[in-house]
């Protein structure tokens, strides 16, 4: 990379990370905490208030995305992290459950990941652009992994409130890291022509990483219903899943050169082919380890958290860089919108769906039905194509 491209890739995954962590710190307590506000006592309420970020988030993403085509990606993203900011001060300051969702949607309109991916692919070449890519992604994971040790925490400490107020100043941090540390726009793409979404939905291959980023998020949200109350079978205290989660992601970052390398080599649909099959493994390895009967052991369910980890992160670069390779840069915001939006649909269905399988037909029928969605889906992305020698190939 050269020293303009680490600094956009540098401070843009830190943008991200700002704005992760504040979302982060609040899911692992929020159901228990919003039960001790007035109207708390109503499960579904308190699940509306939860999952409604996710909804306007998928609903706003592609707008904001076509935005920044038109107007400029900081513009774009300096109003949504402020839309994000005031969304986290109202949640701290209610009173009410109906308070919190309120807030909880307003933080969801601050729709901004289209955005700032735009603006790091518009910033970086095609050679390095998973790489910057992967920053992002392990930017990500690594407030998750901080949330869940950071959270109980924070709660006993200043309550769910103090979560949301902290929340509202990381994104005004967000707002000045990109004020004053991203490297300015270029004047390139204001001057190109305007593009229609036609373009994005007209192209099959963007269809198909459209198609990869729901199914690789209904997946992880599905799962993540029954894998908490595996590792509890296992023998590990929820307090205590951290443990497990956090050395999963720390060596799974290590393993990801192994996705530059290929990259390097001109394997990369090579590798997000390799990262979906490594995903339909480990769905397939939790079915038999649910459906067998035998006590979950941490010495099983770590590796299959892995090896997860592995093929998720490749999947979180590889699929959005080559979004970012295959649309026309005067249309890269509204096809990374359209990206978005499916990735937030896909937590949507996720949640729903996880939970709805548990219930119906366990953990089994559960990990029968990730699995099958990612058979289905690594059949599909077969027949992408690349997208120029050195890049996808």
């Amino acid at each position: 990379m050269t020293a303009l491209e680490r600094r956009s890739s540098v401070s843009l995954a830190l943008i991200f990370a700002l704005r992760m962590l504040g979302l982060f710190l609040v899911l692992p307590v929020f159901a228990l905490e919003a039960r001790k506000y007035p109207g708390g006592d109503d499960p579904a309420l308190v699940g509306l208030a939860m999952g409604i970020y996710g909804l306007t988030q998928a609903v706003l993403q592609l707008p904001l995305g076509m935005a920044s085509d038109r107007f400029g990606r900081k513009r774009v993203i300096v109003l949504g992290l402020l839309v994000f900011a005031g969304g986290s001060l109202l949640a701290a300051l209610a009173d009410s459950l109906t308070g919190l969702l309120v807030g909880r949607a307003l933080q969801g309109a601050g729709a901004v990941s289209a955005a700032v991916t735009a603006l790091l692919a518009d910033q970086t070449r095609d050679e390095v652009r998973t790489k910057a890519m992967a920053m992002v992604g392990g930017s990500i994971g690594l407030m998750f992994a901080v949330a869940l040790v950071a959270a109980p925490v924070l709660t006993a400490a200043f309550g769910l409130s103090g979560l949301f107020a902290l929340t509202c100043l990381l994104a005004l941090a967000g707002v000045a890291v990109m004020l004053w540390w991203v490297p300015p726009e270029s004047g390139a793409l204001r001057q190109a022509p305007r593009g229609r979404l036609a373009e994005v939905w007209a192209h099959p291959d963007l269809l198909r990483l459209n198609l990869g980023v729901f199914v690789l998020h209904t997946v992880q949200l599905s799962m993540w219903v029954a894998v908490p109350a595996m590792l509890v079978q296992a023998g590990l205290d929820k307090d205590h899943h951290w443990q497990v989660y956090l050395p999963a992601v720390v060596l799974s970052f290590v393993a990801m050169g192994g996705l530059f390398a290929l990259e390097r080599a001109g394997r990369l649909r090579g590798a997000l082919l390799g990262s979906i099959g490594l995903v339909l493994a480990v769905q397939a390895g939790l079915w038999w380890l649910s459906a067998s009967g035998a006590t979950p052991t941490l010495w099983l369910l770590g590796p299959l958290l892995f090896l997860f980890f592995c093929g998720f992160n490749a999947l979180e670069a590889s699929q959005p860089s080559l979004v970012s390779r295959m649309a026309p840069a005067h249309v890269r915001g509204a096809a990374l919108g359209s990206y978005n939006t499916l990735q937030s649909l896909g937590l949507f269905a996720g949640g729903a769906l996880g939970g709805a399988l548990v219930k119906w037909a366990g953990a089994p029928g559960l990990f029968a039905t990730t699995a099958a969605l990612t058979a289905l889906w690594l059949v599909l992305t077969w027949p992408l194509r690349p997208v120029g020698r050195g890049r996808a190939h």
